[in-house]
């Protein structure tokens, strides 16, 4: 069978191609192959089933500041497609969106379904065939179509003009691109949380804080509270990042702890998941102005527990925390407090380092950096450099965002910037 153009993967990017490319060229016999049973897999459980369709990010600069990788080559292809147009292609549709407060755009029916049910509906009003259980064994230069492509299931060899891949982290996509001549580089995991097994956060789950957090260098992992922090030899931290951090059942989340996995992910790799961090739990603070602040605590509630006090905009549990790992006795009031516990106390409160000891999954979404090689892509129409008529879109390239909708924002522009050079081509 022959097609104009066969899709290679079932998800976001595959289905907003597949429709920006029906519209654009309404003749074209287009197909959308999915490996698995159901599509749009991943777009069902993003954002914690609600969707996370964009982020509310309008100034380009801005935007592409939120792509550890990729942000140089997404700064063009945003002028032509980016939030804005993203918003008027799900309103248009019916499907009414609603920015949260944090930027993030959400449909109004907080329910990805809404988006998987516009999907559906629209590549069936647009005559695109969309094939489950379709896994793709090899693709070849097609003996029956000059320039065009052989692409080989299970059971049948189908033939098209031009091929659009977009399979997300597939390793067995990029093994066949690599046979073909793509460099792939190595995917390593992004977006992802720390576990950490510490009593200072243990039964405390559920709290989200405003903090600054850094990886430490090895050589400086030395915790003790006995050394004095200005004696000892300064180094840049590896990472570092602000934002809400969460605790949880399993160590620290949060988009603080999420932004340093991703600009981190090789890195932390690097370091197999086995390395330390420093927790400012009040970054507003340095330790010379929240000993001052003590300091006045002392003299105006003097009579009163530092327990029971909670001096400090931080949630109650974790205060109550940090008091104790200084090793401060739920009687100790603030009058009676000693230079050695008033430091101990603020190097909790600011120097605070956990052992993180491996990772886990962010929610059911899973991110990687690495995939195909940007170098060997044409951003102007995310054509293959090394394979002619080979499109791609979505984490099948080496492009991948912090939380927040950023990567399916990638997702939409690469698939329309595809989908207008394919119609173009075929015209």
């Amino acid at each position: 069978m022959i097609f104009d153009v066969i899709i290679i993967g079932g998800g976001a990017a595959g289905f907003y191609s597949a429709i920006q490319l029906a519209e654009a060229n309404p003749k074209l016999s287009i197909a959308i192959f999915e490996r698995g049973k159901t599509v749009l897999g991943k777009v069902k459980v993003s954002g914690g089933g609600r969707c996370n369709v964009t982020h509310a990010q309008f100034d380009l600069p801005e935007l592409i500041s939120n792509y550890p990788r990729g942000k140089k080559e997404l700064l063009g292809p945003f002028h032509s497609h980016a939030t804005g147009d993203v918003m008027e292609f799900f309103e248009t549709r019916g499907v009414p969106l609603k920015v949260e407060e944090d930027g993030r755009v959400f449909p109004i029916s907080n329910s990805s379904q809404s988006i998987i049910d516009c999907f559906l509906r629209e590549t069936k009003k647009l005559g695109v065939s969309v094939l489950k259980n379709y896994q793709v064994k090899d693709f070849q230069r097609s003996e029956q179509l000059a320039g065009g492509w052989r692409v080989t299931t299970k059971n049948k060899n189908y033939h098209c003009k031009k091929l659009l891949i977009a399979t997300g982290s597939n390793p067995k996509m990029w093994e066949l691109l690599r046979t073909q001549g793509h460099r792939i580089i190595k995917a390593v995991p992004s977006l992802f949380t720390f576990n950490i097994q510490d009593e200072r956060i243990d039964g405390i789950s559920g709290l989200s804080t405003e903090a600054h957090v850094e990886v430490l260098p090895k050589k400086q992992y030395d915790s003790k509270i006995a050394i004095e922090l200005k004696s000892k030899s300064k180094q840049a931290p590896l990472l570092e990042s602000q934002g809400p951090v969460l605790i949880t059942h399993w160590g620290l989340s949060g988009p603080g702890i999420l932004r340093l996995s991703a600009w981190g992910a090789l890195v932390l790799h690097r370091l197999d998941y086995n390395f330390r961090i420093k927790v400012n739990w009040l970054p507003d603070y340095s330790q010379g102005s929240l000993e001052g602040l003590f300091s006045k605590i002392r003299e105006v509630d003097g009579k009163k527990t530092i327990l029971k006090t909670k001096a400090v905009e931080l949630p109650r549990r974790l205060w109550t925390s940090l008091v104790q790992a200084a090793g401060i006795a739920p009687a100790v009031k603030w009058a009676e407090l000693s230079k050695e516990q008033l430091r101990a106390l603020i190097f909790q409160l600011t120097e605070c380092v956990f052992r993180v000891n491996g990772k886990s999954t962010f929610k059911e979404e899973f991110v990687t950096a690495g995939g195909v090689d940007l170098k060997e892509i044409n951003f102007k129409t995310y054509e293959s450099k090394k394979l002619p008529n080979i499109h791609f879109a979505g984490e099948i390239m080496n492009v991948d965002a912090i939380t927040g909708g950023f990567n399916f924002q990638n997702a939409w522009t690469g698939g329309y910037i595809a989908a207008q050079a394919i119609a173009k081509d075929l015209s």
